[in-house]
């Protein structure tokens, strides 16, 4: 103890009151912080104030900055909105062509069909049998009379059927 009173004792000379008894306070607090075993529990106190009576100041600058923020993102936002749109209007406008595509391939599949039903139904043989099985032979001489005045062969020819005179009365 006799040389803590002389150490304080030197101390006081060349410092102050406070800073000795902020000395102290900092060893004190250490000291317990060593013998402390686990933490402590924190206790916090609300404390009420009533800010209503408080003004805010008008600031120009700030709602400059806020009209200028305000306005570059507007303009950021509707040019990512015409991204977006083109971009969905690609891929719908791509969905389009691919089912017309589809459906130019079906209808060429039709025309194919129509086409091979068409050779198959004017085919020569077909014709002659169901001309046979309705009763038709092929025309006599004479039956055949030519609009362009042609005989022979050769050019287009119709048929008629000639009606005997003597059944007309």
């Amino acid at each position: 103890m006799a040389a803590m009173t002389t150490g304080f004792a030197t101390m006081t000379g060349t410092q102050s009151r406070t800073e000795l008894l902020a000395a102290r306070n900092r060893e004190l607090f250490e000291a317990q912080k060593r013998g402390r075993r686990g933490p402590t529990p924190e206790v916090f106190f609300t404390k009420h104030i009533d800010n209503s009576r408080i003004v805010k100041a008008d600031d120009p600058e700030r709602r400059r900055e806020m009209k200028m923020f305000s306005v570059v993102m507007t303009v950021l936002f509707a040019l990512v909105m015409v991204y977006v749109y083109q971009h969905f209007s690609a891929i719908e406008m791509g969905y389009s062509i691919e089912a017309q595509k589809t459906q130019v391939e079906q209808l060429r599949e039709q025309n194919r069909q129509f086409r091979l039903t068409e050779a198959q139904l004017t085919e020569p043989q077909r014709i002659d049998k169901i001309a046979r099985q309705l009763g038709l032979d092929a025309p006599q001489p004479g039956q055949v009379v030519r609009t362009d005045g042609m005989t022979g062969q050769e050019g287009t020819v119709s048929a008629s059927i000639a009606v005997p005179s003597s059944s007309v009365q």
